[in-house]
């Protein structure tokens, strides 16, 4: 397995097998692609939550949505997870895995922009959902459109022989909105 370089990006992108719509393509630096934040921004109801029962799933009163404009700051306070999306719509070949790295930047002010899933299968399709949280005691504003995180690509021995869109089980294929979790779902 071996990372694309810019070179090798610009190739897919241009030849469609990599697909960034909204990419700006002087975010493509020499191993990766910087992806930026988006506008939509999911928040747990703290207040009207006991618990969370993973059989069970999530009531969708747990969580409520928020759009926010370009010119209008996210708040990620303290102990917080937020769901967010990339302002970025990614399709992905079968025969490339994409990691997900936040940027160290905001890491040195308590911000993770992903809890544990960084990896984007073959045949995914979707604004990617991060799971954003402040480990810092200080709250911190995000801005819909800045630089949150970058993907790289790692091309596989040879193409997936069953890609995530083709899984008649991938529950966040071509999501639209943060998605909250759907582990209810696994078998």
């Amino acid at each position: 397995m071996v990372v694309l370089s810019d070179r090798e990006i610009k190739t897919y992108l241009r030849e469609r097998k990599i697909i960034i719509d909204g990419l700006d393509e002087s975010h493509i630096d020499a191993c990766s692609v910087d992806l930026r934040l988006g506008n939509k921004f999911r928040t747990f109801n703290h207040s009207n939550i006991t618990h969370i029962d993973t059989r069970k799933g999530l009531d969708p009163s747990h969580m409520q949505l928020i759009e926010k404009t370009d010119d209008e700051p996210f708040i990620v306070h303290p102990g917080d997870l937020v769901l967010a999306t990339t302002k970025e719509y990614l399709k992905m070949p079968d025969d490339l895995v994409g990691t997900l790295d936040g940027r160290s930047s905001l890491g040195r002010l308590g911000v993770v922009v992903h809890s544990t899933a960084n990896s984007f299968d073959p045949g995914f399709e979707g604004f990617l959902t991060l799971e954003v949280s402040n480990i810092s005691k200080i709250p911190v504003a995000l801005w819909p459109g800045q630089r949150v995180c970058r993907i790289t690509f790692t091309k596989l021995s040879s193409p997936a022989e069953r890609p995530y869109n083709k899984k008649p089980d991938a529950k966040y294929s071509a999501q639209q909105d943060p998605a909250s979790s759907r582990i209810f779902m696994d078998k």
